[in-house]
């Protein structure tokens, strides 16, 4: 599946969000290295990471998925690797496994004669 395929299957449009935020944030914390190099004593760093924390709560709700990655920003260098979009897939991908195996139950219908 490509990303583009499982972007698709996104129903909602606050996964879709999420994945916005998460990308930004990762390409900015990566492309302006030298703003955040300090790692967990960079304010700018820490700044941003609370901001996408408090966005991702918001859009996805609590998952534990979020805490480590809030836990790898204090890592110096650890903001070299897309920690938010690596929680943000996780998060959504079993939300949208769940969607998937849900099944529809339909009433019970009337029991079999014994007799036939």
């Amino acid at each position: 599946m490509s990303f583009l395929d499982y972007f698709k299957s996104l129903k909602e449009p606050e996964h879709r969000l999420a994945w916005a935020v998460a990308i930004v944030a990762d390409v900015l914390q990566i492309a302006a290295f030298p703003f955040f190099v300090e790692g967990a004593m960079s304010p700018a760093d820490s700044l941003l990471d609370l901001i996408v924390a408090f966005v991702m709560i918001r859009l996805l709700g609590w998952h534990w998925a979020l805490l480590p990655t809030v836990a790898a920003k204090l890592i110096p260098g650890a903001d070299l690797f897309p920690t938010w979009t690596a929680a943000v897939w996780f998060v959504t991908g079993q939300q949208v496994k769940a969607s998937s195996r849900d099944v529809e139950i339909l009433p019970p219908g009337p029991a079999p004669d014994p007799r036939r």
